[in-house]
Order: structure tokens, then C-alpha cells, then sequence
């Protein structure tokens, strides 16, 4: 999968001394995701057994032993992941991540 972009997931741990231990799993997703031919939801739930799978081919990983949450949106076809959204799930618990 082609993902666009991780300039936007090394701010998020470059934005603050506190978001820094994200830096590894941020990257372990990174590097899997990047490996990954998914053609559809069902194959994101067999590699990443907790992504929740919403409308829009949206998906919610969690980072970082569930501290994290990273909010994609999937085009299948072009096999692209488009970053939406990485935050504490506190920051993620003010969004719509149907929409964003």
C-alpha cells in the first residue's frame, strides 16, 4: 500500500516531548501497512485484529497498546492509505472520523 503521508505521523510525534513514545509504533504500523495488499476490510481484520472498519473505507487503528488512534481512509483499487487523523484518544474522542 502506498500511504500518504507519514510527514503527517512524524509531526504528530514530533509535536510534543509527550507524543514522542508513539515514534515506534507509529513506524511498526507504518512499515506493515506499507507490505500490504489489502483489497478489502476483511483483510485489514485479518492482519490487525482490533482496526475497527467504518463507511466510507475508513479504518481506526489503535497505536501504541491501545494509547493512540490513527484514523485512514482506504482507497482499495489504487491500494493508497490516506492518513486523516493520529491523536490520544482523548483528541480523537472530538472528531468525526466518518468525516474527517
Amino acid at each position: 500500500m502506498r500511504i500518504i503521508a507519514k510527514s503527517t505521523l512524524r509531526k504528530f510525534w514530533e509535536s510534543s516531548a509527550q507524543y514522542f513514545e508513539a515514534k515506534a509504533p507509529i513506524e511498526a504500523w507504518h512499515a506493515e501497512a506499507k507490505k500490504a495488499k489489502w483489497q478489502a476490510p476483511q483483510d485489514i481484520k485479518k492482519q490487525f485484529r482490533t482496526v475497527s472498519i467504518l463507511k466510507n473505507s475508513r479504518a481506526i487503528f489503535n497505536i501504541g497498546g491501545n494509547k493512540y488512534r490513527l484514523v485512514v481512509a482506504i482507497d482499495y483499487y489504487r491500494q493508497t492509505i490516506f492518513i486523516r487523523f493520529i491523536g490520544t484518544h482523548q483528541q480523537y474522542n472530538k472528531i468525526n472520523a466518518e468525516v474527517i
